[in-house]
């Protein structure tokens, strides 16, 4: 899965401690996701895209085998 929390996250003037206590998740956690090494939960990735006010296929989407 592809996402483009760290754009949106700078675009907003966010650094990752900051949005992970937005979303209820760890620095690290954010760090993760924004590196591609974890997948979120539904419920987190809808926290994060309503932090941006975004639709969550606006940050995340499916990359690779078996996304058609």
């Amino acid at each position: 899965m592809a996402n483009r929390v760290k754009e949106l996250r700078a675009a907003k003037g966010l650094n990752q401690q900051e949005l992970g206590a937005m979303v209820g998740a760890s620095r690290q956690t954010v760090s993760l996701i924004e590196r591609g090494d974890y997948n979120p939960s539904v419920t987190l990735a809808l926290r994060i895209a309503r932090v941006f006010s975004v639709p969550v296929e606006e940050v995340f989407t499916l990359t690779g085998e078996g996304t058609e």
